[in-house]
């Protein structure tokens, strides 16, 4: 299991990114589009640390929402 954030580009596209993954994000035209890229993209990035023996960082965040 993974966080993900999820939010609105500039583009209008949904923008998603999974903070313990460093530089694993993806997009789409719609919430349910971005988070099917964004678990693809996660899926393929675990399996390439495997192949390069690499291991595969730990999921551990806290979060905070936050008006400003």
């Amino acid at each position: 299991m993974r966080q993900v954030i999820i939010y609105r580009g500039e583009d209008s596209y949904w923008i998603t990114e999974c903070p313990s993954l460093p530089g694993c994000i993806s997009q789409g035209k719609t919430k349910e589009e971005a988070l099917s890229n964004i678990r693809e993209a996660i899926a393929v990035y675990i399996e390439a640390l495997k192949e390069d023996s690499i291991p595969v960082p730990e999921e551990h965040f806290d979060a905070i929402l936050m008006a400003v």
